[in-house]
């Protein structure tokens, strides 16, 4: 069992674009802090962005940044210029037909911006924490990128000559781009990942999680856990804590706690037949797990989602 295949087929992440931004002499668009997945690809010229508390990143044409809202960030031709609130520029963007918006005082050097952002599945998006850093930069020299590359020219051919379903393409090649940059991650030891892509790093703790995967209905204890990986307990609980920062039993609740939102979410099993695909005993095993990691029962909680989608889709 591949746990990657796992915590995607759980986000079901979902590309929307914002649109394109061409812009020129002094500018700036600020990003509120909002706990979003933002993608911003410079089409063209150059730019810094700024986050506070870190140094100025400069961009150049090709570049390619995730960078997860957790704090206000912005993109600008220089330091200590007043921002334009990009969910105005969307709201802007929305009304035209090329959904593109021009800023700046046009003295200087242009520059394009293609931006957007990510959706997740709502009942597990907290996942997302644990797999991302807060910053990837896709560097337009980074040749150990070649896939993501390679998905970002066609991006861009497709959005330069445009034809019917182009947008409904460059959605698609957006996601696989977010797909493969996480790929890269969880396969190079040297980069900085969140919690989930560290422990596919390490060899103890993936060969763990797809044992835990592949099976997660089983009974299985941390002695059992340890002989399949062939190590000691010890070595297994540390190994385990010290790149996904949680035990691997409470990494097994955790997983089954989230399946289980899933299936409240999306699917047609009874809450005693979700205990039992996910490795309860009895529907109140599950019920009484359930609400004291997520606050409430999996019935109020399956009616809450539920209901939230409804609202959500009128």
């Amino acid at each position: 069992m591949d746990p990657f295949v796992d915590f995607m087929r759980l986000l079901r992440p979902r590309a929307t674009l914002s649109g394109g931004v061409e812009a020129s002499g002094r500018w700036a668009i600020g990003y509120a802090q909002d706990n979003e997945l933002v993608f911003c690809r410079i089409a063209h010229g150059s730019c810094q962005l700024l986050r506070p508390g870190h140094d100025p990143i400069a961009l150049v044409s090709d570049d390619f940044v995730l960078i997860r809202t957790v704090a206000p960030f912005i993109l600008a031709s220089g330091p200590s210029i007043t921002p334009v609130d990009s969910r105005e520029l969307i709201e802007i963007a929305k009304g035209r037909i090329h959904k593109t918006v021009r800023i700046g005082d046009g003295i200087g050097g242009p520059v394009g911006l293609r931006a957007g952002k990510f959706l997740f599945d709502t009942a597990n998006a907290n996942f997302l924490n644990d797999l991302l850093p807060a910053l990837i930069h896709v560097r337009s020299n980074d040749t150990a990128l070649r896939h993501v590359r390679s998905l970002l020219a066609l991006n861009e051919a497709e959005a330069r000559e445009p034809g019917p379903g182009s947008e409904f393409i460059i959605v698609r090649l957006i996601e696989l781009v977010l797909v493969d940059i996480l790929r890269s991650q969880a396969a190079d030891p040297d980069q900085k990942h969140g919690r989930l892509l560290a422990g596919l790093t390490d060899p103890v703790t993936a060969k763990a999680l797809s044992s835990l995967h592949g099976n997660v209905a089983h009974a299985w204890t941390l002695a059992e856990l340890a002989r399949t990986c062939g190590v000691s307990r010890s070595t297994l609980a540390a190994r385990f804590r010290q790149t996904i920062d949680m035990g691997p039993m409470e990494y097994l609740l955790r997983w089954r706690m989230a399946l289980a939102k899933d299936e409240l979410r999306t699917g047609r099993l009874t809450i005693g037949q979700i205990a039992e695909v996910i490795g309860f005993q009895s529907s109140s095993a599950f019920s009484t797990a359930f609400s004291r990691t997520e606050g409430c029962p999996p019935k109020d909680f399956r009616s809450r989602v539920r209901s939230e989608e409804s609202i959500n889709l009128h």
